[in-house]
């Protein structure tokens, strides 16, 4: 059987929130848990995508909060995927406050590893990605670095 292969852009995904009261923490800031439950949403649903069907996040690297977000802003986040194993892909979530003349300002940066699963919960097979620009390439090598050191770091017990 040959091996189903997919560009980046078949299973990319943009959202957009608006920061709501009930998404504030105690200083009046998106509540940092709320954007993870988004980044972890928008992440699988790329997944989903990617892999026809169910997924589960094995993994958060690289959650790096860069500015705060505040009540009424909106929050622009785009997904995509970056690098497929066996079973596993990588997906880079982007996150931006986007202010009301359409500029967009990062906030975060994630990278998650999600694993296809069957009904059963058992992994399975994930299509490759076609890399097509020089961006995707490079984004598929340094994933190949970000693999590495979770795998270091899984044997090193974190």
């Amino acid at each position: 059987m040959e091996q189903e292969v997919k560009r980046i852009s078949d299973s990319m995904i943009e959202h957009i929130y608006q920061v709501r009261p009930e998404h504030l923490n105690a200083a009046g800031r998106l509540f940092g848990g709320q954007l993870m439950e988004w980044i972890d949403e928008i992440a699988g649903l790329v997944g989903m995508r990617h892999s026809n069907g169910n997924i589960t996040t094995a993994s958060v690297d690289n959650l790096r909060f860069i500015r705060g977000a505040y009540q009424n802003d909106l929050i622009v986040l785009m997904a995509k995927v970056t690098y497929v194993g066996n079973t596993s892909m990588e997906i880079r979530v982007d996150t931006y406050v986007e202010d009301f003349q359409g500029t967009r300002k990062p906030i975060n940066r994630a990278y998650l590893t999600l694993v296809a699963v069957d009904s059963n919960d058992v992994p399975r097979k994930v299509p490759t990605i076609l890399l097509e620009t020089e961006g995707e390439k490079a984004e598929w090598e340094a994933a190949k670095r970000r693999k590495e050191l979770r795998i270091q770091r899984q044997k090193e017990g974190f």
